[in-house]
């Protein structure tokens, strides 16, 4: 296994009050039941992978169950665990706050107090909120407030806005679809052009996004027709390697997005943790140039969070 020295952007934080609310609903996170969740098992999962520091996250479904004022309060709370965390080991760990759409006014003020007090290191947003995605004019206030900050942004997948199929659980492939209407919404819309400084992160390789780009690009273009630009708004996005560095998927990835642009995810808890160490080790059983290596495991990611940055 890689030595300690990969930054990890797709490790989740399960705040024990925040699984003990969903679980008093009744509500699992894309089929998966709500794991446990500690400092010391987490550190053990990042040793195995070889993960010098992960940045926390909160999965869906978010804080934000229908009600604004509760979910202004849950934001508040996952966020100033996360923050106690990162605290205790700032070597070892960030956080990418969690904010709370649909309720855009109360997003905005968690997010500032979020890296003006916190001192999170970007912001988790789930790429739809019962069927509302990204890319909607409604968030408009959001996105411009998060390109003021030039904020990195990672955007995490939620359940379709349609039932699942009987017998295949959300996170199985709906995920990756959710992921994917999001980045076509964003890149269609314009996003990159309106805010230039926003860095985003898509989870899980961006879906089917590296693999039917070209399917997909026209789409994406003001015009409806041009490729060209409809795929150079598709490869702005940055893509995270969670569950995604099979022989199968990662060839595609690298095919499709700026090499720049790749960062390293393990997805645990949700991924077991046998499963996370499962795709470190593929990655490092890939035949990758040390450029490549390096960039994905931290160099691209000291980028997006200049305060790892090793001297």
């Amino acid at each position: 296994m890689t030595t300690h020295q990969r930054i990890d952007t797709h490790l989740h934080v399960v705040p024990p009050a925040y699984a003990a609310w969903l679980a008093s609903r009744g509500i699992n996170a894309g089929g998966r039941a709500i794991p446990e969740w500690t400092v010391p098992a987490a550190l053990e999962l990042m040793d195995g992978a070889g993960i010098a520091t992960g940045i926390l996250s909160v999965s869906t479904p978010g804080a934000h169950l229908g009600d604004d004022g509760e979910a202004r309060e849950k934001a508040r709370e996952v966020n100033e665990f996360a923050a106690h965390v990162v605290r205790g080991a700032p070597d070892r760990f960030g956080f990418f706050a969690t904010l709370t759409l649909p309720d855009v006014e109360g997003a905005i003020a968690e997010g500032r107090h979020a890296f003006d007090v916190l001192g999170a290191d970007g912001v988790v947003l789930l790429a739809n909120v019962r069927g509302t995605y990204l890319g909607d004019p409604a968030w408009e206030p959001l996105m411009a407030e998060l390109n003021a900050r030039r904020a990195v942004v990672f955007i995490h997948p939620s359940s379709l806005p349609c039932p699942p199929v009987p017998g295949i659980a959300p996170f199985v492939a709906d995920f990756l679809l959710d992921t994917t209407r999001a980045a076509i919404n964003l890149a269609r819309v314009g996003t990159f052009e309106r805010y230039p400084d926003l860095k985003i992160i898509l989870s899980h390789a961006g879906g089917f996004v590296p693999f039917a780009a070209e399917r997909m690009a026209r789409a994406c273009a003001d015009d409806g027709e041009d490729m060209a630009q409809g795929c150079a708004r598709l490869k702005r996005f940055y893509f995270d390697l969670a569950l995604s560095s099979s022989p199968y998927a990662l060839p595609s990835l690298l095919a499709f997005a700026e090499p720049t642009h790749i960062t390293f995810g393990s997805d645990w808890p949700f991924a077991p943790k046998q499963r996370s160490w499962h795709f470190a080790r593929l990655l490092d059983e890939f035949a990758l140039t040390p450029e490549q290596r390096h960039a994905i495991d931290r160099g691209n990611a000291e980028r997006l969070f200049p305060r790892l940055k090793r001297l």
